[in-house]
């Protein structure tokens, strides 16, 4: 039991640190880090040059491709800023309404959703906060209810490649996997965009006169995800489903009769009047060439992808046993392809060279704290699972749930996505003790396979690693651990849907 909680050292100290202390999440991360590494070497009897070289992985790993994603879309929304094209860009969404709660949906929860389908790493909750509060949304609700929107997509985000990555580690069919993922987060993610509007509008009495509306862009997402993920597999859920719940909201909020609020309009502005085509299209041209080059450069296209994909170093770090091997894909990243997007697009927008270079410049110098508690989070994960520690963790829980393991079994999937903030890399840490611990007590593998990625998804809306990401976004700076005290709840709730599910849909015999 000692061992078990010194394991959880980190992540206590972490809850903590951004809780009850309020300390800003850089420095939470780095003492964590600090802490990690200490209890690795004394305790689980790392050797030191294991324990830095684990450390720098998580470090690089962490660099590339995260840290160059969420630097590329920050730039690209700093740079229509810089255009002003990013006023364009809000004239043509009051255009479509001028109800805030309307706009949050069509942005946080359709465009956001696209993001994760498309990038994922940061990117839906990045650049869906930065445009809510370029809209006069409040900074620190923007990035609360985008984690919390961001939570469940996880599973499918980056084309799907956290379910690829599980399919790959366990053996099993990715449809399959795809499957049994949409039908265990089906409740969770039925709530989300209810608990945004809540959320966003200070209460359940947002919900007034919306809930027509909220049901709408609700089911033309999820129907579309769920068929594409039992029928296609995990590259394409999040990507229809977002495309067709955003066509779903423009239609809904041009014809459904909705009753206005003061409390909830936002300023129209001159909406749509006097805007050509091509002016249109030219502020919107950075993220019409994300969506463009991230849909060409994906395993949907593999003429393209796979000759991109070959620009890449295979680079081993950690020098004990079974070392990660990290690739390094030049080319074909999405923080590359959203970097060159941004500088094209802002070309398009009349942005010199220089002046490019300078916004590039800046966004880097404002986000050096970012960069700093990602780095640390990213070590401290690959040194946990290099050490043991993880491993420690989860066994102590499946020794104590026995039969009733099921319950818990989204709640690892939680505690991976809170240390590691990636939904690949919880996959790589708990995969195959899903699986191991669901045929040690007779439960369905592939159903806890599931389990794990849609806890990660869960996990990600409270890790440091995602706030960092959001608070970047929105300029703030020392209000993590708000956004902490907001989102934990959330965390908890989701944890134990998903657990129920797990556990009582076998019963049931609704497991496919």
């Amino acid at each position: 039991m000692i061992q078990f909680l010194l394991a959880l050292l980190p992540i206590i100290w972490l809850i903590v640190a951004m809780s009850i202390l309020k300390m800003p999440g850089y420095k939470a991360c780095l003492i964590a880090f600090f802490i990690t590494a200490f209890t690795a070497v004394l305790f689980w009897k790392l050797p030191l040059i294991n324990m830095a070289t684990a450390a720098l992985e998580g470090a690089l790993n962490a660099l590339w491709p995260i840290i160059i994603v969420i630097l590329a879309a920050l730039f690209t929304y700093n740079l229509t800023l810089e255009t002003r094209a990013m006023d364009k860009i809000k004239a043509m969404l009051a255009g479509v309404s001028t109800d805030k709660r309307v706009l949050m949906l069509l942005i946080a929860f359709g465009f956001g959703n696209f993001m994760e389908g498309m990038a994922g790493f940061g990117t839906a909750v990045a650049i869906p906060a930065g445009i809510l509060v370029g809209l006069g949304f409040d900074p620190l609700l923007s990035v609360v209810t985008c984690l919390l929107l961001n939570s469940t997509p996880t599973a499918f985000g980056s084309v799907g490649v956290p379910t690829t990555t599980m399919a790959n580690i366990t053996g099993f069919d990715v449809v399959a996997i795809s499957g049994n993922v949409a039908l265990i987060q089906m409740a969770v993610s039925f709530l989300l965009p209810f608990l945004a509007v809540v959320i966003i509008g200070g209460g359940f009495k947002a919900l007034r006169g919306l809930i027509p509306f909220v049901l709408i862009a609700d089911a033309a997402f999820l129907i579309p995800q769920f068929i594409a993920a039992r029928l296609i597999g995990p590259d394409l859920p999040d990507i229809l489903g977002a495309i067709v719940s955003m066509l779903a909201m423009i239609a809904a909020a041009r014809l459904l009769p909705m009753k206005k609020y003061p409390e909830y309009e936002v300023e129209a502005g001159d909406g749509l009047k006097g805007l050509s085509v091509s002016q249109a299209l030219k502020a919107w041209s950075p993220f019409i060439l994300i969506f463009v080059f991230l849909l060409l450069t994906s395993t949907l296209v593999p003429f393209i992808h796979d000759p991109l994909a070959s620009f890449n170093s295979k680079v081993q770090f950690y020098t004990g046993e079974n070392p990660a091997t990290l690739t390094f894909y030049w080319i074909n990243t999405p923080g590359v392809l959203i970097l060159i997007a941004g500088f094209i697009g802002g070309a398009i927008q009349g942005a010199s060279f220089k002046t490019m270079t300078g916004v590039l410049v800046r966004t880097v110098k404002m986000n050096v704290k970012t960069i700093v508690t990602i780095c640390s989070v990213l070590a401290v994960a690959k040194i946990m699972g290099y050490s043991g520690m993880i491993s420690d963790i989860a066994a102590v829980l499946v020794a104590v749930t026995g039969s009733y393991f099921p319950l818990i079994s989204p709640l690892i999937g939680t505690i991976g996505g809170f240390v590691t903030g990636s939904g690949t890399s919880t996959t790589a840490l708990f995969g195959a003790l899903q699986v191991q611990t669901a045929e040690a007590i007779g439960a369905e593998p592939v159903w806890l396979a599931a389990a794990n990625l849609m806890g990660a998804g869960i996990g990600k809306m409270i890790c440091p690693q995602s706030i960092a990401i959001g608070t970047a976004a929105v300029g703030l700076s020392g209000v993590e651990s708000k956004i902490l005290s907001r989102t934990i709840l959330y965390t908890v709730l989701f944890a134990l849907i998903g657990g129920a599910v797990c556990f009582i849909f076998p019963m049931l015999g609704l497991v496919p």
